[in-house]
């Protein structure tokens, strides 16, 4: 028996291979699952991530035979099964938003040498950032922290959103006019000349 293959961009022979060889599958939760928990943990926090990532892996796994050969990066496809999983905890990540952005700023642990600007203005702006991201409708903040989270392309988003290109640049344009205006016009990742 050979080894599965685990080179970068075989995502679609993995998922052709794991139709007859069920363990392959394996290759691309050890590839993914890590993003992906990052990516719930920021948007519903650690409690439900892991959970929701396994449940992703689960829903995968059961449609790998409709998966779409032709596009090689599972990723569009393993964000748009985690983002409607997410869907179902709309109430508690909103609520998770708006319970962030009434906290106190915490005092930073880190040694002052290790910290930089743009790290401390963004951690000051952390609860408007809070209560920004909460005030987003569904869709404006699914495709605003796929970008920002997922790390995916516009073109990703829309295959992950199953909307067009051109819905997620309008969706992303809108969802920065409201987190830029909540933050007084500020971008915190960005220094102040």
């Amino acid at each position: 028996m050979t080894a599965p293959p685990t080179a970068p961009g075989l995502d679609a022979e993995l998922i052709a291979e794991s139709r007859t060889r069920p363990e392959t599958f394996a290759v691309l939760f050890d590839r993914y699952s890590a993003m992906l928990y990052r990516y719930v943990s920021r948007r519903l926090g650690p409690e439900v991530a892991e959970d929701l990532v396994g449940e992703t892996f689960m829903v995968a796994f059961a449609r790998r035979d409709r998966y779409d050969l032709g596009r090689p990066d599972a990723r569009p496809w393993l964000f748009g099964i985690v983002t409607k999983l997410i869907a179902r905890h709309h109430r508690s990540e909103a609520a998770r938003y708006r319970a962030l952005s009434r906290l106190p700023m915490s005092p930073d642990t880190e040694p002052v040498a290790d910290r930089v600007a743009a790290g401390v203005s963004a951690a000051a702006s952390k609860a408007r950032l809070a209560a920004a991201l909460a005030g987003l409708g569904k869709g404006d903040r699914d495709v605003l922290l796929l970008l920002a989270w997922g790390d995916l392309s516009y073109e990703e988003v829309a295959e992950a959103a199953g909307i067009p290109v051109g819905t997620v640049k309008s969706r992303l344009n809108r969802a920065r006019r409201k987190v830029r205006a909540a933050l007084g016009d500020i971008d915190p990742t960005r220094d102040e000349e």
